[in-house]
């Protein structure tokens, strides 16, 4: 609140905060406890309302991140389905029974690797209900099943409660992750020698994707007047992206699109691998979709850097 006047001196006009909710901060607040509740450490909803309210008495927004790819492993969501393979929200997550190799062993459902630990399966297994749940980041954020319609139903009323309070928009968090493909068929191999692979051939903008993203549009944001942008990564065909941002397509405003991030990875697709890379092609990336954007109607954000890489490599 005391910096609200510099930062409107600044030319400052939306505000976007890093997730602020109830959390066991096992990954800086990207694994959420309560959607509608603030961790602690940040203070309380009431101070929420009042920085809300003094961002608009300066004529500023508020944006919220939404992380709704997945949920902290303490969500009551996730208790519940943790807690028997009968209870009603056992299937508001991916749970798959293990497979077996030819020794007999117990294995996961497929060979996808967990994005921030590229070493370790996607998949954790639970021992009390004898099956595994994806949960692509880390083991504490189990991937919320968005085909589950009451799952989709439950993100709505998040929406909801954050634009009824005031807020303004959303940074939506992998969002291009919601939508798997059907039957968690294994990745092809791209980093041979690893017993686990990229798998976001099958869970990056999924088949299902632009059919929610247009539903979250219809049945919420439109309702309100919001900005939203995607973070985006794997994606680089550029139909798929003008699917997302086109003007008439009545599903987000903008994308982080992760060229420009991923600008040292090399073929296997691993992130941080720090492969050479020259000034030129910083060049190349922001004119082509910048190029694009313009020739086809759509809406850009100039991203150069994601606050996770850089945190994240901190650790």
């Amino acid at each position: 609140m005391s910096k609200l006047d510099y930062l409107k001196h600044l030319g400052i006009d939306v505000v976007w905060l890093s997730p602020i909710y109830k959390s066991p901060q096992v990954d800086m607040g990207y694994d959420i406890a309560d959607y509608k509740d603030i961790d602690p450490r940040y203070g309380t909803l009431e101070d929420v309302d009042e920085l809300i309210a003094g961002l608009h008495k300066r004529d500023m927004k508020l944006m919220m991140d939404l992380v709704v790819n997945h949920t902290s492993d303490q969500h009551d969501w996730f208790l519940k389905s943790r807690s028997s393979k009968d209870d009603p929200k056992r299937s508001w997550y991916h749970w798959q029974p293990p497979k077996y190799d030819e020794h007999g062993n117990r294995q996961p459902p497929n060979n996808w690797a967990m994005i921030l630990g590229e070493a370790n399966s996607a998949w954790t297994w639970d021992e009390k209900t004898q099956e595994y749940y994806l949960a692509l980041f880390t083991p504490e954020q189990p991937d919320l099943n968005w085909e589950n319609p009451e799952v989709r139903a439950a993100v709505h009323d998040v929406l909801h409660f954050w634009l009824k309070r005031g807020a303004s928009g959303f940074r939506m968090d992998v969002i291009n992750h919601i939508s798997k493909t059907p039957g968690y068929p294994d990745a092809p191999i791209t980093a041979p020698g690893s017993k686990y692979q990229p798998g976001h051939k099958y869970y990056a903008n999924g088949p299902r994707l632009h059919e929610w993203l247009q539903a979250m549009n219809r049945e919420v944001l439109s309702q309100y007047d919001t900005i939203t942008v995607g973070e985006m990564p794997f994606v680089r065909d550029k139909d798929e992206i003008l699917k997302i941002v086109g003007a008439k397509r009545g599903e987000l405003n903008m994308i982080f699109i992760f060229e420009m991030v991923d600008i040292d990875n090399d073929e296997t697709g691993f992130r941080l691998t720090l492969r050479d890379w020259n000034t030129n092609e910083i060049k190349k990336i922001m004119n082509k979709y910048q190029t694009l954007m313009i020739d086809r109607d759509g809406w850009n954000s100039l991203f150069i850097e994601n606050h996770g890489t850089l945190s994240r490599m901190d650790q």
